[in-house]
């Protein structure tokens, strides 16, 4: 008898279900999907028990007829590829058509469904003993998906507790709210509503219902273009920031992904900018020709390939440096007026499309936690649009007059427009940070070892090494073969500091070894910023009043004088309309 037999097709869907149907958001994540590709602009969801117990999703979509009812369980079965041309140019959500028998093999399954002329309601028990009768002519589509994994408690086991099964729904149906803000989303647990959107299509919307109104004040639009992408959506000013990297939300086509590359260009741009902890809050919606990408990589469809990630990266960097380069970012101490939700969704509401294109968000009676001067900077910025040239005597900040030092670590100072508090040692490092910088990438100068360093590889990380020696030599590093499987470096460039010399260069040959790509520009801004850090003064060193004034004036010099190297801020304003409120000098 042969041993080679095919699956039984409940046990293949169940296999197939332990990449599809991990935990509950992808069960809701795939019926998702599936509305968005019915073209529905209102779709529901609601859970008991976080969804483990049931998970219940509905549409106003196109509907199904009884016959597409029924196929719609079959393995493979799919409305959205044809053929496999189909493949390379694929638009929707979904389209492996292995989402809704998996999910039917590990639970219990009712569809209701109408196209407008015939209402069908399927129930499926474990994959199994499909039932099929008549049902309402409501148009749309609603699944409902009950006591998951019951025929698997292996998979049961091993789910999260209800929290963060629940976590992990909201977030992804926030940021499905985010990509598909025309659609109306409401999501529901035990009856308690989690999230409702309006499906106005405004974005600034979506990010209020999602993230508050405190992070939407310091959220800023962005567009972008070249021949291959174009990118629109909100980046963060870097006061506002998270813990973690899912405030980054990435979407291509309107689909959600994860891309490790892209999360890591958006991140660097804020380099320096915030702490190397935090993360921005972004919302990017790429759009691109399918046929430059590939997401038919894994079962979630998350993952994605470019084809052209360079443009790409290009494109997203120039964009999110550009509008941070453009605005004056010192954190405002304000004294804030009492908004009921009601008057702050209300003046969000007349936001208008105009308001949107400007370079900073605007609300009514709000007060921005960042003080935007642009307009009222001197000297005026001077910029030629077809040539794109900037005054180089025009600074971000309008010039300080220091008033004296408190805790002998910052510095008091003022102008017409309010008071400033400026940590000395914060200023000296972005100070000294910038100019180590642009002697760093602008004079490399080679530095003979006393004592040569010898580093031993094994052979495979040696032949890599070897391959690279070109690339290692050009930015500064005399290297060469020394023995089996062995290199000798003799000499550095002067940026590296004699008593963290050998340290440095075995991190760039690891970093080599390892196959990784370099980021020279990178490793040479954490050498700067370390640098930067031991030149400085440091809290409690005395400076006298004309240290002051070089340094406050120094500091408006620099390209981005607002944060030290490591994202923490250099200057703190009170303005004169906050003071005087504190007073009760003025009541408006």
């Amino acid at each position: 008898m042969s041993k080679i037999q095919v699956m039984d097709e409940v046990l293949a869907n169940k296999i197939a279900a332990g990449e599809v149907v991990e935990k509950t958001m992808n069960v809701v994540k795939e019926l998702v999907e599936n509305s968005i590709d019915a073209k529905s602009d209102e779709i529901e969801i609601s859970l008991i028990d976080s969804g483990v117990k049931e998970i219940v999703v509905s549409d106003n979509g196109v509907g199904m007829e009884e016959a597409d009812a029924k196929m719609a369980f079959s393995r493979h079965a799919t409305s959205k590829l044809k053929n496999l041309d189909d493949l390379f140019y694929i638009e929707s959500l979904g389209f492996r058509g292995e989402a809704l028998p998996s999910i039917a093999s590990v639970s219990n399954v009712t569809l209701k469904t109408s196209d407008g002329n015939t209402g069908t309601l399927v129930k499926l028990y474990g994959g199994k003993n499909m039932e099929v009768e008549r049902c309402d002519l409501q148009k749309g589509t609603t699944i409902t998906v009950s006591d998951l994994f019951y025929n698997t408690p292996v998979r049961l086991k091993y789910l999260k507790n209800l929290y963060i099964e629940l976590s992990n729904i909201v977030d992804y149906v926030n940021k499905m709210a985010l990509s598909y803000p025309n659609i109306k989303f409401t999501l529901k647990n035990n009856d308690k509503v989690l999230l409702q959107t309006d499906g106005s299509g405004d974005l600034l919307k979506v990010i209020y219902e999602i993230y508050g109104v405190d992070i939407t004040k310091k959220m800023i639009p962005i567009t972008g273009e070249n021949d291959d992408y174009y990118i629109s959506g909100y980046m963060s000013y870097p006061e506002a920031t998270k813990a973690n990297r899912n405030s980054i939300t990435t979407l291509v086509n309107g689909r959600i992904i994860k891309n490790n590359e892209l999360n890591k260009i958006i991140t660097e741009c804020y380099h320096t900018y915030i702490p190397k902890d935090k993360f921005p809050i972004i919302v990017m919606n790429i759009d691109v020709d399918p046929i430059l990408i590939d997401i038919n990589i894994h079962p979630t469809k998350m993952d994605i390939k470019f084809s052209k990630m360079d443009t790409l990266k290009e494109l997203v960097t120039n964009l999110l440096e550009k509008n941070l380069k453009e605005l004056t970012l010192i954190p405002t101490i304000s004294v804030r007026d009492n908004y009921s939700v009601s008057e702050v969704k209300q003046q969000i509401k007349k936001s208008t499309e105009e308001d949107h294109k400007k370079e900073e968000v605007k609300y009514e009676n709000i007060t921005l936690d960042f003080t935007l001067q642009e307009e009222k900077q001197e000297p005026v910025v001077n910029i030629d649009s077809d040539k794109q040239t900037v005054n180089e005597e025009v600074y971000r900040i309008k010039e300080m007059t220091p008033r004296g030092i408190v805790y002998l670590t910052y510095i008091i100072a003022e102008n017409e427009d309010g008071m400033y508090i400026i940590d000395q040692h914060a200023a000296a490092e972005r100070i000294n940070y910038e100019k180590v910088l642009k002697s760093l990438k602008e004079n490399i100068i080679l530095v003979d070892l006393l004592i040569p360093v010898k580093i031993e590889l094994s052979t495979p990380e040696f032949l890599i090494v070897k391959e690279n020696f070109d690339l290692i030599k050009s930015y500064g590093f005399d290297i060469e073969e020394f023995g089996l499987n062995t290199v000798i470096i003799r000499s550095h460039p002067n940026w590296i500091m004699d008593d963290i010399a050998e340290d440095c260069i075995r991190k760039v040959i690891d970093i080599f070894a390892e196959n990784k790509k370099f980021d020279f520009d990178l490793f040479v801004w954490r050498m700067a910023s370390t640098m930067a850090c031991r030149m400085s003064i440091k809290a409690n060193d005395y400076i006298s009043y004309d240290d002051q004034i070089w340094l406050l004036n120094e500091l408006r010099k620099c390209e981005n004088p607002f944060t030290c190297p490591h994202g923490r801020p250099t200057i703190i304003t009170y303005t004169k309309q906050d003071l005087e409120k504190l007073f009760k000098r003025s009541l408006d």
